[in-house]
């Protein structure tokens, strides 16, 4: 198969309808709806994303979708950015639709006095943003207007920063190895409409890529390309044909903590700015779960299937004992399904093979009278006839 037509086949806006994971209307341009299949595979990555930052020190956070338009003229946002926001009027006020989370932490940071002693302060947040992109822009769950950003935001001493940062990049490759993806990284400096001294930006500059340097990693740099308010660290992915996503991100930001006051006591007993670390490590959910779909062309890893297990019984009266498996099944934990309609078992297998379920379990006199099933895995094919423990068995190795 030449590799266009590969492309083709593994295209997320096909599949996301084939499987239906996701649609989109005209009712809500570039702002995805979740189908139930979806939501499986959207929940299962943010339980993950969730644990792996509870077991990194990470606190989780929400913060509001709508906020005054002075708190975005105040972090920046306006003079940088106003043009891909979105407004509204609220009690004679202009409100507007967040398109970063940055400043809620921001807010959250400066609700209390802070010592020294509790940095760093690493805040978590699954934050849903609002971004106006063109119209003929949009492509599918890649390009959006509405998305939610794997968001974290550190506060911390500047003697941290290094440490910090390598801890981040520790977090971003256990997780991207979870998925079986290798990437590249470049580091982005001063942009030409940068906020702050050129000093503190160059001594920013300096300590990503001492940290780079440090860890022995591979990178390039990509001169003019950081935000408006720091430089960064970009992690561009690679999937299973070898195309490049770019989807984490590390940021340093001297700037943020002055705009909106946010101090601490330190050592000698005096205010002074904290540092902030912005990252991201999926980039988006949304862009995430599509990169994901063509990754894998479908073919999600048993623990991120929406249907992991399909039992087809061989006729009606097959169906009670069909139940009762998938009720074992289902009490450890596992999402299955019965396919019991009056069809053919021909008809039946191939549309739970173009499902791209995992396993099909198939249940007959023969199975119901030894208390087995039939297993059937995705790609490898007949499995044969196996009790149910083995079956829980072989799902748990997975």
């Amino acid at each position: 198969m030449s590799v266009q037509m590969d492309i083709e086949k593994r295209n997320h806006r096909k599949l996301g309808q084939e499987l239906e994971l996701f649609m989109s209307s005209e009712e809500a341009p570039g702002m995805p709806f979740y189908l139930p299949k979806g939501m499986i595979v959207r929940n299962e990555l943010e339980q993950f994303w969730k644990r792996k930052h509870q077991e990194a020190g990470y606190e989780e956070i929400k913060t509001p979708i709508m906020m005054k338009q002075e708190l975005w003229e105040q972090s920046g946002h306006w003079d940088h950015y106003h043009e891909n926001m979105y407004f509204s009027d609220v009690d004679e006020q202009q409100y507007a639709l967040k398109p970063m989370n940055c400043p809620g932490a921001m807010l959250i940071f400066n609700h209390k006095r802070r010592s020294y002693r509790e940095l760093p302060i690493r805040y978590a947040e699954l934050g849903l943003v609002h971004r106006h992109e063109l119209s003929g822009s949009l492509n599918g769950l890649l390009r959006v207007r509405a998305f939610t950003q794997d968001d974290a935001h550190l506060f911390v001493r500047k003697d941290q920063i290094e440490r910090e940062v390598d801890r981040v990049l520790d977090l971003i490759d256990d997780i991207y190895s979870e998925f079986g993806f290798s990437y590249e990284v470049e580091l982005s400096t001063r942009p030409e409409n940068y906020m702050g001294a050129v000093d503190l930006w160059n001594e920013a500059e300096q300590s990503l890529e001492e940290v780079l340097k440090q860890r022995g990693m591979d990178y390039r740099i990509n001169e003019g390309d950081g935000a408006f308010y720091g430089p960064k660290i970009d992690f561009h992915i690679l999937d299973s044909l070898g195309r490049s996503w770019q989807c984490g991100t590390v940021q340093l930001d001297f700037q943020m903590p002055e705009k909106f006051n946010c101090r601490y006591i330190n050592e000698q007993n005096e205010l002074e700015f904290p540092i902030i670390i912005h990252r991201a490590i999926f980039g988006s959910v949304e862009r995430f779960l599509a990169i994901l779909v063509e990754h894998y062309a479908g073919e999600f890893p048993l623990w991120l299937a929406p249907e992991q297990v399909r039992i087809i019984p061989i006729a009606d009266k097959h169906v009670s004992y069909a139940e009762e498996v998938k009720k074992e099944l289902v009490a450890k934990g596992y999402r299955v399904n019965v396919d019991d309609r009056a069809e053919k078992m021909g008809l039946k297998i191939r549309e739970s093979e173009k499902q791209k379920v995992p396993y099909m379990m198939i249940v007959g006199d023969h199975e119901v009278e030894k208390q087995m099933v039939s297993v059937r895995k995705r790609k490898e094919g007949d499995l044969g006839q196996l009790l149910i423990d083995d079956v829980l068995d072989l799902l748990k190795l997975e």
